[in-house]
């Protein structure tokens, strides 16, 4: 029976297939569609740059310093570079034990469990991931040791994602639907 993956190491195994992904969106234009309702490649990239040193500064239990004033105003300059390096940062600042201990906060006021935001994190990665894939017309896998969890985190952030408008509607798919299609339905994606 295989054992369950440490959230340490689903961090490093989520990330994985970043730097390819990230490779082929660079191909393509910035204004590109992209499966996040609203975005383009732009957007998307501008995003996940701004929210990066958040994410790596609550692994860290310090502050975080944003990369810009506004997601609108993060410079994408090299945004492959600096994407693959805030990816990197993300993964390093997660891959210490000591990150899904106690709680922590990306920047809010009320602290919340590091596991929970460890999961976030999970999610991030991989929903951005599939996003970038998506884009640029590559696929993205990661394995199901990986997806499951990260399936069960974005489920269980589900219905607060959706108070919060982060995610949308739930989208329905078949039962026997691989678990990355059921992930990005979860989060108000059409797989």
């Amino acid at each position: 029976m295989p054992t369950a993956l440490l959230p340490t190491q689903l961090m490093t195994a989520a990330a994985a297939p970043l730097p390819g992904i990230v490779r082929a969106a660079a191909r393509a234009p910035l204004d590109s569609p992209t499966p996040c309702a609203g975005w383009d490649l732009a957007a998307l990239v501008r995003h996940q740059l701004y929210w990066a040193p958040f994410l790596a500064a609550a692994g860290r239990r310090a502050d975080g310093t944003p990369v810009a004033a506004t997601e609108q105003d993060v410079p994408l300059a090299d945004w492959a570079a600096a994407l693959d390096a805030a990816h990197a940062d993300i993964v390093a600042a997660w891959t210490d034990g000591a990150a899904w201990t106690g709680t922590t906060t990306m920047g809010g006021p009320d602290p919340m469990p590091a596991p929970v935001i460890g999961n976030m994190v999970l999610g991030e990665l991989v929903v951005h991931g599939w996003d970038l894939a998506r884009t640029a017309g590559t696929p993205a896998s990661w394995p199901d040791d990986v997806l499951g969890p990260v399936l069960d985190a974005v489920r269980e952030m589900g219905p607060m994602g959706r108070e919060m408008g982060i995610f949308g509607p739930e989208v329905e798919v078949p039962a026997d639907a691989p678990l990355l299609d059921k992930i990005v339905a979860a989060t108000g994606r059409t797989p």
